[in-house]
């Protein structure tokens, strides 16, 4: 039971949109005649948390909390060690039903242990909250400082190649979305065995 004190990067780590932004990339730069003045730029956004102040300081709060639950994880985890040891220790002094009360306490110590680290660290825990909350603003500010670099220097997508994400795209870009839909339709429908229900 290792508490993960990891702070997440920005962004969701999907190959299905990597791979969706790629063949868009590619249909668009196939399609367009004028695809010599496409624009591609990239981004890390590892690089920038890292280098971000705001960033650092969210990195340091989420830290500190992230410590005071470790110090109470490890505390309770002393608690049952320690009575445990007398438990072992004991066992020849003790009655079986002082015994079996003993044992029940330690189980009940042990689930709440169990209970304390799924509440912090498991899926959808504390601490996968308070990092949204922490992180979410300064997710909507490299947002918008990416696409106003990329409007300003007049690229046309931007990739995340920390998190093979397509961070911004230009309105002005032609989106194939409808006409690749249509082509698969088109292809579906011309599968279809001869009197086969519609």
């Amino acid at each position: 039971m290792n508490p993960s004190s990891s702070f997440k990067e920005i962004g969701v780590k999907s190959s299905y949109m990597w791979v969706g932004g790629l063949v868009a990339l590619l249909l668009v730069f196939f399609a367009n005649p004028a695809t010599a003045q496409l624009k591609i730029g990239h981004v890390n956004t590892q690089k920038i948390l890292e280098g971000y102040k705001e960033a650092q300081d969210a990195r340091k709060q989420f830290d500190e909390i992230n410590k005071g639950w470790e110090e109470e994880f490890n505390n309770m985890r002393r608690e049952f060690a320690t009575k445990r040891d007398e438990l072992e220790s004991q066992s020849l002094l003790l009655s079986d039903e002082k015994k079996r009360e003993r044992l029940l306490e330690l189980q009940n110590l042990e689930l709440r242990i169990q209970q304390y680290a799924q509440e912090k660290w498991g899926q959808n825990g504390e601490g996968e909250k308070k990092q949204a909350e922490i992180m979410q603003p300064l997710s909507d500010k490299i947002v918008a400082a990416v696409k106003k670099v990329s409007e300003q220097e007049k690229f046309d997508y931007v990739f995340d190649n920390a998190a093979n994400i397509i961070l911004y795209v230009n309105p002005g870009q032609t989106d194939l979305t409808a006409k690749v839909l249509d082509e698969l339709n088109k292809t579906v429908a011309s599968a279809k065995p001869a009197g086969a229900s519609k």
